[in-house]
């Protein structure tokens, strides 16, 4: 992780983070919990992880990174992600939204803000998501792998 990111992550658990990804680690335990939920809590755990230190790193889709389809973004993946949306996505999302609501109105805090807002998208749908380092999409794109997300 570079300085800059060190920072931005330091500064990012300071102005509320670690409230968000307490929320989603609540979530994940709280899937786990129910044995039934063991596929979702998964994907809690790992946006709970990225939702502690967000900058650095980037969300992509499974199935554009592997270049290849799992069961995290086939139709049950799709399914997973409605059910997930039901039973917890609306709410982490918004607390992601009302949180970059309140860092917004600071000038400071827009950065953070933004952060949240792309969170709240991730909170919606997570099944089939997967947290790789800057570095990393550098690198692929450096070798001229298409990089997740770009045209």
């Amino acid at each position: 992780m570079n300085p800059v990111s060190l920072i931005l992550n330091i500064l990012w658990i300071v102005t509320g983070g670690i409230w968000m990804a307490a929320a989603w680690l609540f979530a994940a335990v709280i899937m786990a919990i129910t044995i039934i939920g063991l596929p979702w809590a998964r994907s809690a755990f790992n946006i709970a992880n990225y939702t502690l230190m967000p900058f650095g790193r980037t969300a992509v889709s499974r199935d554009e990174w592997d270049g290849r389809e799992d069961l995290g973004t086939s139709p049950l993946g799709f399914l997973g992600n409605v059910i997930w949306f039901l039973l917890a996505g609306w709410w982490l999302a918004l607390g992601h939204v009302m949180t970059a609501i309140a860092l917004a109105l600071t000038i400071i805090g827009i950065p953070f803000a933004w952060a949240h807002l792309k969170l709240a998208i991730i909170s919606l749908w997570p099944i089939g998501k997967r947290i790789v380092d800057n570095e990393e999409l550098e690198a692929r794109a450096r070798q001229g792998y298409r990089v997740p997300g770009t045209l």
